[in-house]
């Protein structure tokens, strides 16, 4: 588990629009770990954890697009059933709410190919001592078995 910097753009909800950005984004060498879009009538959210929030800036102050930053957790997420929701319990006990979330699939550093989920809380340290407490979120106990020699 680590903070990252997340960027929102808001961009006109019109054909293209995404390709620009993101083509601009490449051109520059700004990578991303994570990606979602969302839409609002007229208007679109783009929200996405860059690898250089710094780079990304650069390239949005460019296209003279507003944008905002926010730190917001990556939560590595088992793959297996259940272990997005096991972290969201977690939090829960912890009365922590979560204001938005989503998941990049597999991701380079997810848990076994089991991605990362990026998540906006209300309280980003609370949520951090929370998940760093017990770093099981969703990992099985697994028994050692010793080999039956016969003789």
């Amino acid at each position: 588990m680590e903070t990252a910097k997340q960027i929102s753009v808001r961009l006109i909800n019109k054909p293209g629009r995404l390709a620009q950005l993101l083509g601009a984004m490449a051109k520059s060498k700004v990578g991303y770990r994570a990606l979602v879009v969302m839409d609002s009538g007229d208007r679109g959210t783009v929200r996405f954890v860059p690898k250089d929030a710094d780079k990304a800036v650069v390239v949005l102050t460019h296209l003279n697009l507003p944008y905002e930053v926010t730190d917001v957790l990556l939560v590595d997420v088992p793959k297996q059933p259940g272990g997005f929701r096991k972290i969201c319990e977690r939090l829960a006990e912890q009365r922590l709410n979560i204001d938005y979330a989503y998941h990049s699939f597999g991701s380079e550093t997810g848990a076994k190919g089991g991605g990362v989920a990026v998540i906006k809380v209300n309280d980003l340290s609370k949520a951090q001592r929370t998940l760093s407490a017990n770093d099981t979120v969703g990992k099985q106990k697994t028994s050692v078995r010793r080999p039956v020699y016969a003789r």
